[in-house]
């Protein structure tokens, strides 16, 4: 591809996730987001004025036809995705494309193997691992400072889906989803306990709903293991509360053991690492709390424009977040059988390449 030009690029959705993304755009040089589609124009008109978008077309196919953009972000909803994809890749438009990628991962397999029969390049918009903690971390892993990561337990408490209206003011759609907790948000933390871990090879899962105004459930506890024989604890509830100014920020609190010491992560990010035998001591990194959870968003956009310019390949690419869909398929089975469920062996992607 042409490194010396900007990438086009056309977006579809102008939801309460969307103006993230939109703004994340907005910072990227190499790119123009020149026009957007979403069913109810007013919203979309709203996002052209904040962000610069020029053009809006009321039939997402026409845009893609008429714009023949370098690529398109997918900002809908997932039910939407596999048609949205499909006529994307027939097209030669690359593809970046939110989470929940489809509803079962029988489409969302489809999605991947239809991009990939297509010759276009596909990027899952999984922006978890790119919180900037989480890349601390990986450094710290990397460096050896604590020898080898042998267990994480992170745990959750959003406080936003307790009240009869539950959800509504932002993100409505989450009291029809049969499935919410591992299904959207849960999902992130699989993936990026992939990112820290490796591969899951056996989960135990508890989950539950609380608030009877939703169809899915909101409170779980998933024990993995992993192949490298590390294990992990997600203790995640979106109905109680934590006394947190942003819980929004980090989404919760982690600890990591590990051979050498252990390291921990509070609500407003600050990361902390005691070696064995030895004080502990706050870690400094950079991070900020702009636009979403440590501007993720952007460093995941940005990964998407390098390696679209490089050539190099996306750390979240279709056919490994298929191994983290497989996962929670696999917490879900567990949940509803009340006991383990073993995964078969996954061949250990390319994950962790920077472009």
């Amino acid at each position: 591809m042409d490194s010396t030009r900007r990438l086009r690029g056309v977006a579809m959705g102008a939801g309460y996730f969307s103006k993230f993304q939109y703004e994340a755009w907005t910072r990227i040089p190499e790119v123009e987001i020149t026009a957007i589609y979403n069913r109810t124009e007013s919203k979309a008109r709203r996002m052209m004025a904040a962000y610069g978008i020029p053009r809006y077309y009321a039939d997402w196919r026409e845009m893609i036809d008429r714009e023949q953009p370098d690529f398109v972000d997918i900002i809908t909803n997932p039910e939407t995705h596999e048609e949205m994809c499909a006529h994307a890749a027939r097209r030669g438009v690359h593809i970046i494309c939110q989470k929940p990628l489809a509803p079962t991962f029988e489409e969302s397999r489809r999605i991947v193997e239809t991009a990939r029969a297509a010759g276009v390049r596909f990027m899952v918009h999984e922006n978890w691992r790119w919180q900037p903690w989480y890349r601390k971390i990986k450094e710290i892993q990397q460096a050896g400072d604590i020898g080898e990561f042998t267990h994480l337990y992170f745990r959750m408490r959003m406080g936003d889906g307790w009240s009869p209206d539950a959800y509504l003011e932002r993100q409505p759609f989450f009291r029809d989803y049969p499935r919410l907790l591992i299904y959207e948000t849960g999902v992130h933390f699989i993936d990026t306990f992939r990112y820290l871990l490796g591969e899951v090879t056996e989960v135990y899962a508890n989950l539950r709903r609380l608030n009877p105004v939703i169809k899915g459930e909101e409170t779980g506890q998933v024990f993995f293991r992993f192949a490298r024989g590390a294990t992990a604890i997600l203790d995640a509830n979106r109905y109680n509360e934590v006394e947190s100014p942003s819980p929004r920020y980090t989404f919760g609190e982690m600890r990591i053991d590990a051979m050498g010491g252990h390291l921990t992560m509070d609500t407003e990010s600050n990361l902390r690492l005691k070696p064995l035998g030895q004080p502990g001591a706050e870690v400094d990194y950079e991070r900020a709390n702009v636009n979403f959870a440590g501007d993720c968003v952007y460093f995941l956009q940005r990964h998407f424009v390098n390696c679209m310019l490089s050539g190099g390949e996306f750390e979240a690419h279709g056919e490994d977040y298929l191994k983290t869909l497989r996962v929670v398929d696999a917490v879900y089975e567990s949940a509803a059988a009340g006991q383990v469920v073993k995964l078969a062996a996954q061949q250990v992607g390319k994950g962790g390449v920077e472009c």
